[in-house]
């Protein structure tokens, strides 16, 4: 069986080169598993699911379990495989896909994945403004709709201000606000649900097995399903590393660890907000800020005042995850643009190294999904928040699907090629567990189309249609794009030369 060339970008003619490249700087990029795993928990567990997961009640733990370990854990052992292949430790999704299917898919995918996030940002943006509009005590921030969309745009655009100065001050100012307002108010609230039941207070829902699994599976239960499977995406973007691993054969443990622990986070988080409040009364934008302050009310202390503090905190935590999430895709694309995926305008960095115009690029389509969402949904803040959650989802299920079939090529075709990591020993069963995967995956981007639940009966149908216009956008783009690769190929090659030259002039 002959092998397929690596693809990323230590590979090809100076492959052995890069390779000994990576070793001489082994020290500075070495992972222990703990690292890894604090690495990945920051990318994937989030705060502004557990309102909606709130919602689905005690089914939250059927959910959790089938999303975690039928689908999130299958997955990241995927990736790792792939991860783990030689020269195909860089690049990700791109790397991975381009590799099985060719090089139009692995555009496709990195296309997706990085288009993906546009509307996540949405997103978070709701969710800052909803802990603002309760912090401030303004809920006039989360009703009107040119309020919100001007708040969005002081967020998002100061976000990609911030840029211009260079990756390592945006990661030393995420990772501060990722630890101060996300992972510290998340304990938190585990401590004080812990000590509200304890206390004995009032509780909504019940666990028990007639309660935790759907009495029907139909399209109002099943799109319940939707925020868990969003919950546990991006936990893929860390196997590239698995190559920086003390021990790669610790990478499944760090992924079981990673699942289990988003798992508890989300199950307690979920919890919390469903056992202390009314379904009626959550709401996705604002409901973990409003259980915070009820709860810390409930056993004695000031919550008024304290929930606001929280709440100012969890939006500055949300505002650091935003600003990781600008800083990152765009180096995959940025990447891509050298190579000739885009018009070598996007080729060129500032000075400091930052792909701006992308950077740029990526705010505006962020600002047109913004527009259209916040101006779509009126007054009602929850419906913009479950259309922006529903698209990223959809968007990110895309990638998915791609990225499994890329995985069952590879077991197919290549199992010929060198890898330090396997997810089974057994071809058939790891073929098994991907195709289980993709039938999740195929299902849960169809349930994305059906409105959530308590979606007002005259925004159905523009929910739907909202879906449906936005997929289609993005399906079609990239290929489009891809047209011009060998146009774009030729002119990035000359600027290319140019920049050399000009770099080694003033390097003389």
């Amino acid at each position: 069986m002959a092998a397929i060339p690596a693809t990323g970008p230590h590979s090809g003619p100076n492959y052995n080169r890069d390779k000994a490249l990576d070793n001489s700087t082994k020290q500075y990029n070495q992972l222990t598993g703990l690292k890894l795993f604090a690495m990945s928990c920051s990318v994937v567990i989030s705060v502004d699911e557990f309102a909606p997961f709130g919602k689905a009640g005690a089914t939250s733990l059927f959910w959790l379990l089938i999303a975690g370990i039928l689908w999130f854990l299958p997955i990241t052992q995927e990736t790792g495989e792939m991860a783990s292949i030689d020269g195909w430790g860089d690049g990700g999704i791109f790397t991975w896909v381009k590799g099985t299917l060719g090089e139009k898919s692995g555009w496709t995918a990195m296309f997706y994945q990085w288009i993906h996030i546009t509307v996540g940002m949405d997103t978070m943006m709701y969710f800052v403004i909803g802990a603002f509009s309760i912090a401030f005590n303004t809920p006039w921030f989360n009703t009107q709709p040119l309020v919100r969309f001007g708040l969005m745009m002081i967020i998002l655009w100061g976000c990609v201000l911030i840029q211009h100065f260079g990756e390592k001050r945006v990661g030393k100012i995420a990772e501060w606000l990722f630890g101060l307002g996300i992972a510290t108010p998340v304990i938190l609230l585990i401590i004080v649900f812990i000590t509200y039941l304890v206390q004995g207070n009032p509780i909504y829902i019940h666990l028990n097995m007639n309660t935790m699994i759907p009495k029907q599976f139909n399209g109002t239960t099943l799109v319940a399903f939707v925020p868990f499977i969003l919950a546990f995406c991006g936990g893929e973007a860390q196997a590239p590393h698995v190559k920086n691993l003390e021990h790669p054969n610790q990478y499944p443990k760090v992924m079981l660890g990673l699942a289990l622990t988003a798992i508890c986070f989300d199950l307690l988080g979920s919890l919390s907000i469903a056992m202390t409040v009314p379904k009626a009364d959550i709401q996705n934008s604002t409901g973990f800020v409003y259980t915070y302050g009820h709860l810390l009310s409930s056993i004695g202390l000031p919550g008024d005042l304290l929930g606001k503090i929280v709440g100012i905190l969890l939006a500055c935590g949300i505002i650091g995850e935003l600003s990781n999430w600008l800083a990152g895709p765009n180096q995959g694309l940025f990447v891509a643009a050298r190579q000739g995926y885009m018009p070598k305008y996007f080729a060129k960095p500032n000075k400091r190294g930052v792909p701006m115009r992308i950077v740029v690029l990526q705010a505006i389509v962020v600002t047109i999904t913004a527009l259209m969402i916040t101006f779509d949904s009126g007054k009602n803040a929850d419906f913009a928040f479950n259309v922006s959650m529903a698209a990223t989802t959809a968007q990110y299920l895309m990638v998915y699907l791609m990225m499994i079939v890329a995985y069952m090529v590879l077991k197919t075709k290549h199992e010929d090629l060198h890898r330090t990591y396997r997810m089974s020993k057994s071809r058939g069963f790891s073929l098994f567990i991907a195709a289980v995967g993709f039938i999740i995956t195929l299902v849960a981007f169809f349930i994305t189309f059906i409105p959530a639940d308590g979606t007002p009966a005259n925004l159905r149908s523009l929910y739907v249609i909202t879906l449906i216009i936005m997929c289609l956008i993005v399906t079609v783009l990239p290929l489009v794009m891809y047209r011009y690769h060998g146009k774009w190929s030729k002119d990035v090659a000359e600027y290319l030369k140019e920049e050399n030259k000009e770099l080694t002039s003033s390097n003389k």
